[in-house]
């Protein structure tokens, strides 16, 4: 195994723990070992986009208790140039392994020097070669903000993990970041930039919770969703479940229920594309949703007052809360109305997506029940 290869083995590994998949918590998306670094990230449509996914280097001077570089563990530290990057993407892309490029970093030395290196790959590409295809840039924390605007004039996207939602939960995952100013005010930076200059970062920004290793409950870090897509025009969350990852200190730390990313996705979702205020989801005593039923049907049980809905009156808005129809379907319905269709029957609604067996308890059609909560 060549130098090079060794290395590509060991960062594309260690990339994987970064989200790009729209609603995916499966962690091994990787092609595999024989063509090292090739990741499949699925998009909001569905589709699946190859994408060459790799660090810098894992060489990290943060002590971040949950990740495999933090600057106490003792293991193969490895580093690429940013030819080497631009050298291994542009031979990936040009024999159509990869559509894109999602880089990241651990950060040696200092966030300056790590954001620098990812920058000069972005540059290489854009203006040496003429790469006119997806980047998505990770935003290290505590990067200048000279770096951050270079970052946001040459990539597609570009992310900044939070990780924890609230300042206390960060100071208990590690204490070389700080939330307010490394995490928060960068975003800040980079929600100006791209509100400046439309051509910057086409695709916006996004980020990423750790679930499970700290105490934050499901309302805190959905709170902080909520107000990250009202005050930092964030695109996406990504809600990645911890690994009690052998060499970290959290190695014996309990991981998180399996449903209980999912079930995050599935309330952001809610949040972010259909029109939810968080006072609409329904949270247990310790501050969780519920891990046996999806966000909307919960929210749907507890808010009876405004069942039934009558699909022959009922408003876009009224629609989009009923348990079993999608947003594609609440238009279909609308449509169909407008046309001077009235729905009278089950099947009806059936054949345009709806499904019936969600939403039956939750409907009424011409005035009639469909059935109770109860049946």
């Amino acid at each position: 195994m060549t130098n090079l290869s060794m290395k590509l083995e060991i960062l594309g590994e260690s990339a994987k723990y970064d989200r790009c998949n729209y609603i995916n918590t499966n962690v091994d998306n990787f092609l595999g070992k024989s063509i090292p670094g090739i990741y499949h990230a699925t998009t909001s449509n569905g589709c699946t986009v190859p994408l060459f996914k790799v660090l810098m280097t894992n060489k990290c001077s943060n002590d971040c208790a949950y990740c495999i570089n933090h600057n106490k563990h003792h293991f193969n530290r490895v580093e690429f140039s940013p030819e080497d990057i631009t050298s291994i993407f542009l031979d990936y892309y040009q024999n159509r392994f990869v559509d894109g490029l999602f880089l990241s970093s651990g950060i040696y030395k200092d966030a300056e020097y790590s954001m620098e290196n990812m920058v000069e790959v972005a540059r290489k590409l854009r203006m040496e070669n003429e790469y006119t295809g997806y980047i998505h840039l990770k935003i290290l924390p505590g990067s200048p903000y000279d770096l951050i605007k270079r970052a946001v004039s040459l990539a597609d996207r570009v992310s900044i993990n939070l990780e924890a939602a609230t300042p206390e939960g960060m100071d208990k995952l590690s204490t070389t970041k700080n939330f307010q100013v490394d995490i928060l005010r960068r975003m800040k930076w980079i929600k100006r930039l791209l509100i400046r200059n439309k051509n910057f970062a086409p695709s916006g920004q996004t980020t990423q919770f750790l679930i499970g290793a700290g105490d934050e409950n499901d309302q805190d870090i959905l709170e902080r969703a909520s107000w990250l897509y009202d005050k930092m025009d964030i695109k996406r969350s990504y809600y990645s479940p911890f690994e009690a990852i052998k060499g970290t200190k959290l190695q014996y730390h309990e991981e998180p229920h399996q449903k209980r990313s999912p079930r995050l996705y599935q309330a952001d979702h809610l949040l972010n594309s259909y029109g939810f205020e968080l006072e609409e989801l329904t949270f247990d005593a310790d501050g969780n949703l519920d891990l046996e039923d999806d966000p909307k049907y919960v929210a749907a049980q507890a808010n009876e007052e405004i069942f039934p809905v009558e699909i022959n009156e009922a408003s876009y808005k009224e629609l989009l809360r009923v348990p079993g129809i999608g947003k594609i379907s609440a238009r279909r319905i609308i449509q169909s109305r407008k046309a001077g269709k009235s729905f009278e029957k089950l099947i009806q609604l059936n054949d345009l997506g709806v499904i019936v067996k969600r939403a039956e308890p939750f409907i009424k059609l011409n005035k009639n029940y469909q059935s109770t909560l109860k049946l």
